[in-house]
């Protein structure tokens, strides 16, 4: 920096003017580095931390009671954004482990280019063509991987799950951020079996990209369960069917003293042999037998019941070794197969590692199109993580994480962008059981939140007592809260150096801002206020349009709620959480900026029977007539009647009681659309009443209780009639 670049900030900064982006390297040149990735667009990590919006956290709902404080928390919103919010309470103190230790233990990511051709079948091309390519896609992943390392506390780990395609690309961005000397390995996943594409040397695996903090990393050594080889190769089946260690108490040779005495009616030396007990056995003892006698620790042995008798003429004695977590070689990096096996080839399970293999997973499917084993997670949570250590997936899908860690006793948070993520996790939750792979007796989870993050339920806001209220607000706009006065009136915070203020809604009802009011408002405050002062309130209060008036070279900025974050206050432009249409977007890469506010769709739609089988009926159906949403954002384009439609999700069997949704078939706007608008569905699941759940591509909802009697059950001789009522408007 020279002089004249000097002299020109500080005038800058003493005329209170914000300093472009251009400035950037010049303040803060970028670290020189041996080598890096250069592309078009990518960031400085400061600009990254510094601009992403941290919005705040709305709570939902919460799921079970007590706890220990802390509860576990499922958030719907962008990643970047919600990690960034996380990372305001790390720095708040309020990111603990059990241990007392801030930030985030362990972060496993499943991020979109990873596996979508696990389910793409003969649709591959198409399920990738639409998707983010090239730099773009790799500055979505560094941006994050800047957020997860500074939400990690100090010992934390990432793990970063990836297939063929960006895998290299992302090895390097990860070595920037976290430094290479904190790269650990790389893990090989082999996730299917042989299939036809030989051509190009069939994939079938994945890799997990593995990288810590700090080299103070917590790491536990894992052991391969043994795979049948070994057992046959070490282990004869005793008396009901206990596994007997193949390794007798004799080694060859005859000795003279004690060693080659008889005991328990065996004498080893008729085979040639003396008595010797192998290592490994006084490392599953709790106590120091090394020093008695070899016939007294023979006896002792025998009292403890690790000895195996056996009747056959010419046997010795042998131990009884158990199958437990010492039993069986060390973790590698290769999961899957274990080597110098033949079961791959003899088209046997003996070389797989079924922990991690779907084909004995079939419990936990959820239908989620990318979800993942929990073997696979089980590996990683119980390898970096101790009891109470929050684990964070931030592209949660169908909830494995959350599912491992919650049966594990961790602490988990779960960030997803879509609405269908969301409602499986939670359905997940709650019907969970013990085993790893879920099986096993039901359990109850600790408690959990559910929040919205980035859009947010404004009729929920306005419930919210003043003090609640105005944290809210201060939050929204990225306000740093510090009461402070400027001539006689009572200020609340600064954005940007500039001071904000809080109109209190609740206090003055009925009560409008319009000129006159910033009129009066000037005249206390004057020069001694700055060039601009921000007022939030709520919309309706602000009896203007404009985003400011200016008197006297003062501007006094109007921030709506709600109302979709104005571009002044941030570097991007706002962009919308986006919703899939079909399957093979479910996991598109998403890059939110700034907040919107739930606007709950216009919806119209008939339902009625489809199908009867004689005179039973077969089929319900949902016919959409109408559904419209408000743009969120402003200037875009006005979307045509069910253009906006993302997905229906239906729950069967709606306990009104309980008020909870529970997933159980989602049809995608796509489908929808090539069936004439309808969503059809067996009756023989349906219940006393079924939710539908009408998303539309930027996340809102439209819910509709439905009686059973609306599709006609039980009533064949109806069954033909159309249905004479619609459904009304949806509620918030």
């Amino acid at each position: 920096m020279n002089d004249e670049q000097r002299q020109e900030i500080i005038r800058r900064l003493q005329q209170g003017e914000e300093l472009s982006p251009e400035w950037a390297r010049i303040l803060f040149p970028p670290e020189k580095r041996e080598y890096e990735l250069v592309y078009h667009g990518k960031e400085r990590e400061e600009d990254i931390i510094a601009n992403t919006l941290a919005v705040p956290l709305q709570k939902v709902r919460t799921f079970g009671k007590n706890g220990d404080g802390w509860h576990n928390k499922l958030i719907f919103g962008d990643n970047l954004q919600v990690m960034k919010s996380l990372l305001e309470l790390k720095r708040a103190g309020k990111l603990c482990n059990a241990d007392g230790s801030q930030g985030v233990r362990l972060v496993y990511i499943d991020p979109p280019f990873a596996t979508k051709r696990d389910f793409a079948g003969k649709q591959e091309e198409r399920a990738y063509q639409d998707k983010v390519q090239g730099a773009a896609f790799v500055e979505f992943i560094r941006r994050r991987l800047v957020l997860i390392r500074e939400l990690l506390a100090d010992d934390g780990s990432v793990f970063i799950h990836l297939d063929q395609k960006k895998s290299h690309y992302v090895k390097i961005v990860a070595d920037e951020v976290f430094g290479e000397h904190n790269f650990r390995n790389i893990i090989v996943w082999r996730n299917t079996n042989s299939h036809s594409k030989a051509a190009t040397f069939g994939r079938i695996h994945q890799t997990l990209l593995f990288y810590s903090k700090s080299q103070a990393v917590k790491f536990h050594k894992k052991r391969r369960p043994p795979y049948k080889e070994y057992i046959r190769s070490n282990f004869d089946v005793g008396p009901g069917g206990i596994l007997v260690s193949k390794a007798d108490l004799t080694a060859e040779g005859i000795r003279k003293g004690a060693s080659g005495k008889s005991w328990s009616g065996y004498d080893p030396t008729a085979r040639a042999r003396h008595w010797a007990i192998p290592e490994f056995v006084y490392d599953l003892l709790d106590e120091d037998i090394s020093e008695l006698p070899v016939l007294e620790r023979l006896d002792y042995l025998k009292k403890k019941g690790m000895i195996y008798l056996p009747d056959k003429d010419g046997s010795q004695p042998r131990i009884l070794k158990p199958l437990n977590d010492d039993v069986g070689n060390y973790l590698m990096d290769v999961w899957a197969y274990q080597p110098y096996t033949q079961g791959i080839y003899e088209k046997t399970n003996d070389a797989i590692d079924e922990d991690v293999s779907w084909s004995v997973s079939k419990f936990e499917r959820t239908g989620y199109p990318t979800q993942k084993p929990e073997g696979l997670l089980n590996r990683v949570v119980t390898a970096c993580t101790d009891d109470g250590d929050i684990v964070m997936d931030a592209f949660a899908g169908s909830g494995t994480t959350c599912a491992v860690a919650e049966k594990l006793g961790r602490r988990w948070l779960g960030l997803d962008c879509g609405k269908l993520a969301t409602y499986t996790i939670q359905k997940r939750m709650l019907n969970l059981r013990a085993g790893i792979g879920n099986k096993g007796a039901a359990i109850q989870p600790k408690p959990f939140g559910l929040y919205n993050a980035g859009l947010y339920d404004f009729s929920k806001l306005k419930e919210l007592p003043w003090d609640a209220w105005h944290f809210f607000a201060l939050q929204l706009f990225q306000c740093r809260a510090e009461a402070h006065k400027i001539g006689g009136i009572q200020l609340d915070g600064y954005l940007k150096g500039a001071s904000v203020l809080v109109f209190n809604h609740q206090k003055q009802p009925g009560v409008r801002i319009d000129e006159d009011t910033i009129q009066s408002m000037h005249e206390a405050l004057g020069s001694k206020v700055g060039s601009r002062l921000f007022i939030i309130a709520p919309a309706l209060v602000f009896d203007f349009q404009q985003d400011y008036l200016t008197l006297d070279g003062v501007r006094y900025y109007a921030l709506r709620i709600p109302y979709s974050i104005i571009h002044e206050l941030h570097q991007r432009e706002f962009a919308a959480l986006k919703q899939p249409a079909d399957e093979m977007a479910v996991n598109d890469t998403v890059d939110a900026v700034g907040f919107d506010f739930i606007r709950s769709p216009e919806l119209d739609y008939v339902a009625t029977a489809n199908k009867r089988k004689g005179e039973i009926l077969s089929e319900g159906m949902i016919r959409i007539k109408t559904f419209k949403s408000e743009a969120v954002v402003r200037d875009s384009t006005k979307k045509a009647n069910r253009e906006t439609l993302s997905m229906v999700m239906l729950d069967y069997d709606f306990d009104t009681e309980s008020d909870v949704f529970d997933l159980d078939a989602v049809f995608y706007a796509e489908a929808i659309q090539k069936a004439d608008w309808e969503v059809c569905f067996p009756l023989e699941s349906v219940g006393k009443q079924i939710m539908a759940v009408f998303v539309d591509i930027y996340g809102n909802e439209a819910r509709e209780v439905i009686p059973a009697s609306k599709f006609w059950l039980g009533d064949t001789k109806a069954a033909a009639k159309p249905a004479k009522k619609a459904g009304k408007k949806a509620k918030k």
